[in-house]
């Protein structure tokens, strides 16, 4: 007894997609895979913050006050305008991106060289700006003291303006060093000692009556709590530990320490996404002006790296949302 089996050209086959599934290349697929794990990755890290700030939400830094510089204006209190500025430039580039991929679409290699070329200018702009605003988060501007139990006490005048440590404080004679290894100390180390000592910033305030104590702790207004005068120096005598300048992975003189961890792995591994991004975009960009995809009839190096740029730039705007308006 024989069976007879009627097949078709598509019986039997699990996925139709043939070399090319949803339209889109091998290349273009695993580009998306990455971009998929990456997102999660990020959203990993955003979440955290999101927990951290939420636990920490009466004492979290005010973004609004911290950053608040914009290169060659010195004393101005502008804040976020520099972030902005990064942000508009970074999504600048996306645009030019987006024109570039339009362009390999009609061949023109003109157009690609130009908007690509654009696109890395972006790219370098933003990487500049964000090392500088390291540097500026890292090295500080007001100064402020931490108390026994890990707060942070700034310093405000009557009128609840940030007062900066060097306005009202006198540096003394050091005779200590900083603990090294040709001391004999194999075991304890330490890093730059700071400009004052805790009792310099002590007999400062006490000689600045217009000077006052802030808290970390935030109102029910949104604002710091100012400490009354005789409060003040009752905080920083008692509790006056070490005085704080600038942020580290330690400790920060913006308020918790938490907030500097997450701004600098969070906006670090950003901008590192961003800088492998510029050094791509400058592989294909000589790609381009060398003709290997006008050889190859196909410009989709191209549209692959776009989608890589989209994507740090859609990421960046998620995190220009947390750190900076939330």
């Amino acid at each position: 007894m024989s069976t007879t089996v009627v097949t078709t050209g598509t019986e039997g086959k699990t996925w139709g997609g043939g070399n090319e599934p949803l339209k889109a290349s091998y290349g273009k697929m695993m580009m998306w895979f990455f971009i998929v794990s990456d997102a999660l990755t990020f959203s990993g890290f955003l979440a955290a913050y999101g927990f951290s700030r939420f636990k920490f939400i009466e004492t979290w830094p005010i973004a609004d006050e911290v950053f608040t510089h914009v290169p060659f204006l010195h004393g101005q209190n502008l804040p976020m305008i520099y972030v902005a500025f990064m942000t508009f430039v970074l999504i600048m580039s996306s645009v030019t991106m987006v024109l570039a991929v339009d362009a390999g679409h009609h061949l023109n290699k003109a157009k690609v060289t130009i908007y690509m070329f654009l696109t890395i200018i972006g790219g370098l702009i933003f990487v500049g700006s964000q090392a500088w605003e390291w540097a500026t988060f890292i090295r500080g501007d007001y100064g402020a003291v931490q108390t026994k139990g890990g707060n942070i006490l700034q310093f405000v005048d009557t009128e609840g303006h940030r007062v900066a440590l060097r306005d009202f404080v006198v540096a003394g004679e050091k005779e200590r060093t900083a603990h090294e290894r040709k001391n004999g100390l194999w075991f304890v180390s330490e890093g730059t000692l700071p400009t004052y000592t805790v009792d310099e910033v002590v007999h400062g305030l006490e000689s600045h009556p217009n000077v006052l104590v802030r808290t970390q702790d935030i109102n029910e207004h949104g604002h710091k709590t100012v400490l009354s005068r005789e409060a003040s120096l009752k905080q920083l005598k008692a509790n006056g530990k070490q005085v704080v300048e600038g942020a580290n992975l330690h400790v920060n003189e913006y308020g918790s320490p938490l907030f500097a961890d997450f701004f600098f792995f969070i906006t670090g591994f950003h901008g590192f996404h961003v800088f492998s991004g510029v050094i791509i975009n400058i592989i294909i960009f000589f790609n381009v002006i060398l003709g290997t995809y006008e050889k190859r009839k196909s410009y989709e190096m191209v549209e692959k790296v776009g989608l890589y740029w989209h994507f740090v730039d859609l990421v960046w705007v998620f995190v220009f949302t947390f750190f900076y308006l939330v």
